[in-house]
């Protein structure tokens, strides 16, 4: 009875549907082989570690080839290199790059050590693996990162790992600090005029006749700038002289046979940075660490007088000025210069090369009377100006904001926002929504939210408003400042000057704090 119902019901079914045809597949489950890759690396180039390196190369060979549904594909093995960064590593790159293009199913490492020990990189790498398909297999943590839980041990151990190398950079920072103290280290990089043979800095006799003449040239009175001119000029040493360059060699204190270690060091995390010392790490002195090209005296006569011409180049008002007067003509920075007691402003273009900036040098006296006229105006003519240029912004500002189509479509989906998170509440306390979902919803709904708040602020704030509250700060500075000025205030230049613009030898224009610019002739001083 029931082989008559199972006949009768095949028989519907297959009239129920004629057209159903089973076509068997080309290659069964079992018959497909996964395609197996394995990565190896040692550190460094010591013999214990290439015999390990060779040994890993045998032993993934063999235990590849022994699996019968497993492929080799290749072993990619970096050897002598370290692994705090995968751009260091040809052969990982290239185990990504074929992991790209589809060639490989999965990948073999000893360890997590072996794979990175950088764990931003690791991680990465690992799930840019797992979007493409591809598990990472470690043998010693037994960890698959095809499944979520080994992507977060991954984490852990990859923790574990950077830690390590940590570990092992801090050792050798503790050694080349002990040796620093121990006066047995002197420098990786030797300074122009000397070579560096086994550790040691050697006089250079040729370069060094040349870091001579440059001390002797800035004690007879030369600066820094005009003595790089005379050496291009006379083409010393066949390199191209910079006035930075020759400061270099006038402050370094390794020309007098001295030398000052660790004013660089390596930050302790990664990546690592290397940053001047501005005393958050202990320098070392050594006194005659290796043979000077100058005397001691010589180089202190030096220092001497570079301490002197510094205080000397500093202008009463240099802090106010500094960096804010332009050369109009080719847009760079003026720097202030003393000739013959008097203070100018000139333009670092003019002095390399005259023909290609014509501005002259200008004094500080006219600018600062200039800026005396200008506040002059300001207070007695311009209040009225910027006053109705406040208004005019604030206006704009109220108009934007009232009908900005951007602003009230903002306003509408914030609220709408507010409606759904309220609806949801409701929800959640009759009970008709999961816990967990609303959890979940009501933390999509806050970050939607505080998007859509910050985007309405940036809005609002845009174009205009800075300008409202930088004008009002000139009224206020303006209302409470004298009627005219004796003589010139940095801390009101300051207050109310935003740059300068030389524009010729004749004429000057100041832009102010809130963008507005006014220019102002220059009355030549009479010498």
């Amino acid at each position: 009875m029931d082989e008559e119902k199972t006949t009768a019901g095949s028989l519907a079914l297959r009239e129920k549907h004629p057209r159903v045809i089973t076509i068997a597949a080309a290659q069964q489950p079992e018959d497909i082989k996964l395609r197996v890759a394995a990565y190896a690396r040692v550190s460094s180039s010591s013999e214990d570690q290439l015999n390990s390196f060779a040994a890993q190369n045998r032993y993934y060979a063999t235990l590849i080839s022994g699996k019968e549904n497993w492929t080799m594909v290749d072993i990619y093995a970096d050897e002598g290199i370290t692994g705090t960064s995968a751009e260091k590593r040809e052969e990982f790159r290239r185990l990504m790059t074929e992991c790209r293009r589809g060639k490989i199913d999965r990948i073999l490492v000893k360890s997590i050590s072996r794979f990175a020990r950088n764990t931003k990189e690791c991680l990465e790498a690992i799930r840019e693996l797992k979007s493409l398909g591809i598990g990472v297999c470690f043998e010693k943590e037994r960890i698959d990162t095809s499944t979520m839980s080994g992507e977060m041990m991954t984490a852990m151990f990859a923790a574990f790992a950077q830690a390590e190398s940590e570990s092992i950079s801090g050792n050798m920072r503790w050694s080349y600090l002990r040796r620093m103290q121990n006066g047995a280290f002197n420098t990786c990089l030797a300074p122009i005029g000397f070579e560096l043979v086994d550790g040691e800095l050697i006089i250079d006799a040729e370069e060094a006749a040349v870091i001579q003449r440059i001390y002797a040239e800035y004690l007879q009175g030369k600066n820094s700038r005009e003595i790089a001119r005379m050496l291009n000029a006379e083409r010393a040493s066949n390199r191209r002289w910079r006035r930075e360059a020759v400061d270099y060699i006038l402050k370094n204190e390794r020309y007098a046979g001295n030398a000052l270690l660790q004013k660089r060091y390596t930050t302790d995390s990664f990546p690592h940075k290397v940053l001047r010392n501005h005393g958050e790490r202990d320098m070392y002195f050594h006194i005659s660490s290796h043979e000077a090209i100058v005397p001691q005296e010589v180089f202190d006569k030096v220092q001497s007088l570079r301490n002197h011409r510094k205080q000397e180049q500093k202008p009463s008002n240099a802090r106010s000025m500094a960096k804010k007067v332009f050369c109009g003509c080719c847009g760079y920075t003026l720097r202030s210069k003393n000739v013959n007691h008097t203070w100018y402003w000139t333009c670092r273009t003019h002095e390399e090369n005259r023909q290609m900036c014509h501005l002259l040098p200008i004094s500080e006296i006219e600018i600062h009377r200039a800026f005396m006229r200008l506040y002059y105006k300001l207070k007695h003519q311009g209040m009225c100006i910027l006053v109705q240029m406040f208004s005019n912004l604030q206006t704009t500002r109220s108009r934007r904001m009232l009908w900005s189509m951007d602003v009230i479509s903002l306003n509408k989906r914030i609220s709408d926002l507010y409606s759904q998170n309220q609806m949801l509440a409701a929800l959640k306390q009759q009970g008709l929504v999961d816990p967990d979902i609303f959890i979940s919803k009501t933390n999509e709904l806050t970050e939607q939210l505080r998007a859509a708040k910050l985007e309405k602020e940036r809005l609002l704030e845009a174009e205009g408003d800075e300008t409202i509250a930088q004008t009002q700060e000139l009224l206020d500075v303006l209302e409470a400042g004298p009627d005219f000025l004796a003589e010139f205030d940095a801390e009101l230049f300051g207050e109310l000057v935003d740059k300068i613009i030389v524009e010729s030898n004749e004429r000057i224009r100041f832009r102010l704090k809130n963008g507005l610019e006014l220019a102002e002739t220059i009355e030549r001083t009479v010498r």
